[in-house]
């Protein structure tokens, strides 16, 4: 056992740490996931196909689990606080170039590269830190900081859209820089890497904090470490779950409005949509994350992942604004569920040790999914001329997915010790 445990179960400051990683899923999220509501602005300004236009949200998909999956372990090594700064000033840098854009090479560059790798950064910290400091509520600790992505999604997207409406959408990405840079920096200030320096009160890790590697070893050694885990059976299995059951998530995000205006009815019903996902997501991230805590994170995990599948098949069949809003407020929760638990479920089943790394190279399955699910739909409507084949496809995926995370986590579900 490691460092002082606490008796005083009074104030904590892993709910401060909490609330970081809550502002910090809020900007990257609700800037990426507004991208639907820029899809088509970019589309007409650049002369692109909806192929091509899904790929600039696919390179910058692919960019923030690769920056992830790079500085996730200079996190673990040196702080999580530097590597949120650096987030920090990638992010707005990134976002100046973008509303300055004249080419789809410097929009590439600009948004899919250095806004992403800005991105990257605060994400692998924002899920990743979480969970080091709970463990008796890790699921619902991990869902209120990870609520930051629908609230992001609800509160962003609709006023992207009345910029975008108003300005146009370069000045649409400069007026969102000021308010998003400001609330990050803030979380920089408030996030702190480990609970040991604060006192863990017993009530959170009854069986003391877990002992940890020190961050004495060498690069050579931690790396060793990282990839003794994420070379194994049980690794590789959650990374190939990972990539198919997010793949219903990235098309319905880069193409719901889309396919909304082509059934006829108004683009807004479509932004409404995005924003009803933020809104159930949010609202059951803390919900499922706390009833994983006593249920299981892993099988609950696994409805959840199954959910968005089957919701996903329905789709095809949905004509009327109702319908597109009742496939949100499911697709929308079960989403909610699982993203909760993804860090949670990272750290039950392969440790608190090296956290940020090994969570940054799982999470390069939504760079895999993200960077190939879009422009396939893309590919798929321009072939077809229509999203059926490619939203029926997601869900068979996805279902597969939810089978493998089953294989991936056989008798080693976690419950909450007061359970």
């Amino acid at each position: 056992m490691t460092g002082p445990v606490s008796t005083n179960d009074g104030y904590y400051y892993g709910w401060v740490v909490t609330t970081a990683c809550f502002i910090g899923t809020f900007v990257i999220f609700g800037v990426s996931y507004s991208f639907g509501v820029f899809f088509e602005p970019l589309a007409a300004d650049f002369d692109l196909s909806r192929g091509a236009t899904s790929l600039v949200f696919s390179v910058q998909t692919l960019m923030i689990y690769v920056g992830a999956a790079l500085f996730g372990g200079i996190a673990d090594r040196y702080g999580v606080r530097r590597v949120m700064g650096a987030g920090v000033v990638l992010l707005a840098l990134g976002l100046l170039w973008t509303s300055e854009a004249n080419s789809i090479t410097t929009l590439g560059l600009a948004y899919g590269v250095v806004t992403a790798l800005g991105m990257g950064l605060i994400y692998v910290v924002s899920y990743a830190t979480v969970p080091r400091w709970f463990e008796r509520r890790r699921g619902f600790a991990s869902g209120l900081a990870s609520a930051g992505l629908g609230v992001g999604m609800v509160a962003v997207t609709p006023v992207a859209t009345l910029l975008i409406a108003r300005y146009g959408w370069r000045r649409a990405y400069l007026a969102l820089i000021a308010g998003l840079v400001a609330l990050l920096v803030v979380a920089t200030v408030l996030i702190e890497d480990d609970p040991r320096e604060r006192g863990v009160p017993a009530s959170e890790f009854p069986a003391g904090y877990p002992e940890t590697r020190s961050r004495s070893r060498g690069w050579l050694e931690q790396a060793r470490d990282v990839a003794s885990i994420a070379t194994g059976r049980r690794f590789l299995l959650v990374f190939v779950s990972w990539i198919l059951i997010y793949g219903t998530l990235y098309v319905t995000l880069v193409h719901l409005v889309a396919h909304v205006t082509d059934l006829g009815l108004d683009a807004r019903v479509g932004a409404l949509a995005l924003s009803i996902i933020g809104a159930t997501t949010a609202a059951s991230r803390a919900a499922i994350g706390f009833a994983s805590d006593r249920l299981g994170r892993s099988r609950t995990f696994i409805g959840c992942s199954t959910l968005m599948a089957l919701s996903t098949f329905a789709l095809p069949v949905l004509s009327s604004p109702a319908g597109i809003v009742a496939f949100a407020t499911v697709f929308g929760a079960a989403y909610g569920g699982n993203g909760a638990l993804l860090s949670p479920l990272t750290v039950d089943l392969f440790g608190p040790d090296d956290a940020n790394a090994l969570f940054g190279v799982v999470s390069l399955a939504f760079a895999v999914s993200g960077l190939l699910a879009p422009p396939l739909a893309g590919a798929s409507y321009d072939l077809f001329g229509t999203y059926t084949p490619a939203f029926l496809a997601a869900g068979v995926a996805g279902l597969v997915g939810a089978a493998l995370t089953g294989l991936a986590t056989w008798k080693t579900d976690t419950r909450s010790r007061a359970a």
